[in-house]
């Protein structure tokens, strides 16, 4: 059960009557559990509730908020008490903050937090003026750094003051140009001599990223050296910021969920379903349903092109929705493969021979597995060792197909310059349909040619008798 049905009761009996016992009340709960809190309150209950808290505490509920509920506290509460909020903020959270609000809002609370705070208004300036999912903006200033020529013990008297510092697992050693030396961590502080030089137990080989480095390839570099935060340098080896764990933890999770709506075919959403309204979620999906909707067009053309045949040999039409999904099917395999290679680095865009030549050979080996099992069902329901090997030779040629093209086209999809997530759901099924229909007959015009070219002489027999 939510914390919400716990204490909300008891929450709206204490603003009213014993205001002063809130904080009591609240010290042992995680401030992530207060915000699940806050989300099912009322709006008035909520902004009442936060600004009965010291800023610190509210700073820690407010920033795990929903962006709908962050923008609706803010006309509740007034810029004034939101900016003595976002002063308690982390930086990079502060700056999330204010560009998920209204121009207007915006503004009143950046004002309002320059006369509460000038140094975090700078901060936000800091952190502005890099791109939307860059290091940049992901980055905090709040770190813990000291002089390269300091001891082990006052590194660890810096640790133990940094009150505002968002981790502590790292001490950075910097120059006086302020450019980053070499780095600690509290696990070496803990075990060397405090009257040690701290250049003794410091890492002068810093593994850093620039301010302009997408979001997903830092995430990709903190988990490959296993770190709890990454430093930010530019390209002049000015030491800007840190990003941690908890921050990657979040960008790998909106990435995740973005690449998820993208592969069904849907435009990502920001908010959660339930709080994405009902006209948002009809226009995300709208225009990907348009356009497999349009795209299955070519495949009723490709069949209208062999209507002849069918009407020739009728068994061929049983057989079209098993192909044409096989093909689909190993399609939407081979590309979710190479997507989540891409994603995570495994696969770059010079390895495309080497995907085409594995997906090749496995397209073969899995076509031949379906074929046996697909010519087995044909001679099961009696339509003809001939026909049983045209749908045999068409499972190998689909499968093949589908393998090779859906490991091909997120490729030339990032090539030029699309995300390749949106390739399975719009490109692979319509190419994949028209491509298997023609493979399928095709491959009966050459093997059941004969029996195609008896039935069309009857079929004209039988007309021209109905005429006569």
């Amino acid at each position: 059960m939510r914390i919400g049905y716990l204490i909300g009761p008891d929450l709206r009996d204490l603003l009213q009557n014993n205001p002063e016992e809130l904080q009591e009340l609240l010290e042992e709960f995680h401030p992530e559990d207060l915000a699940d809190l806050v989300d099912q309150l009322p709006e008035e209950i909520a902004a009442k509730f936060l600004k009965k808290l010291p800023a610190e505490d509210a700073a820690e509920i407010f920033e795990r908020l929903e962006d709908e509920t962050q923008e609706a506290l803010v006309e509740q509460m007034g810029p004034d008490s939101v900016a003595q909020i976002a002063a308690e903020m982390a930086p990079d959270d502060r700056v999330e903050l204010l560009e998920m609000l209204p121009e207007q809002a915006s503004e009143a609370v950046l004002q309002s937090l320059e006369r509460v705070d000038p140094e975090a208004a700078e901060e936000v300036a800091q952190i502005e003026k890099w791109p939307e999912q860059s290091a940049g903006r992901l980055m905090t200033t709040n770190y813990v750094s000291v002089p390269h020529t300091c001891t082990v013990g006052e590194a660890m008297k810096a640790l133990r003051e940094a009150m505002e510092a968002e981790t502590i697992y790292y001490v950075y050693a910097v120059t006086a140009a302020h450019r980053l030396h070499a780095v600690a961590s509290l696990r070496d502080l803990l075990r060397a001599d405090p009257e040690a030089p701290l250049s003794e137990v410091a890492t002068e080989n810093v593994i850093s990223v620039p301010p302009t480095m997408d979001q997903e390839d830092v995430a990709r570099r903190m988990a490959k050296y296993d770190l709890m935060a990454m430093p930010v340098m530019d390209e002049r080896g000015a030491f800007l910021g840190i990003i941690t764990v908890d921050d990657v933890i979040d960008v790998l999770t909106e990435e995740q969920s973005e690449d998820v709506q993208k592969l069904g075919g849907i435009e990502p959403i920001d908010a959660p379903y339930f709080a994405t309204s009902f006209l948002t979620l009809i226009r995300k999906r709208a225009f990907w349903l348009l356009a497999l909707f349009i795209g299955e067009f070519f495949t009723g053309t490709a069949l209208r092109a062999y209507d002849k045949v069918l009407e020739a040999v009728t068994t061929l039409s049983f057989y079209v929705p098993l192909l044409i999904s096989t093909g689909g099917n190993s399609g939407g395999q081979s590309s979710s493969l190479i997507i989540r290679g891409m994603a995570v680095g495994e696969i770059k865009m010079s390895d495309w021979w080497r995907v085409l030549g594995r997906e090749t050979l496995q397209g073969i080996v899995l076509g031949v597995t379906l074929a046996v099992v697909g010519v087995g069902r044909v001679l099961i329901w009696g339509d003809g060792v001939r026909f049983a090997l045209v749908i045999g030779v068409t499972l190998i040629g689909i499968v093949i197909m589908g393998c090779t093209v859906g490991a091909m086209l997120p490729f030339l999809l990032k090539r030029i310059g699309f995300d390749p997530a949106t390739s399975s759901a719009p490109f692979i099924a319509s190419l994949v349909d028209v491509l298997g229909i023609l493979i399928y007959f095709n491959v009966a015009k050459i093997l059941l040619r004969e029996v195609i070219e008896r039935a069309l002489e009857g079929q004209g027999h039988a007309l021209l008798g109905g005429v006569l």
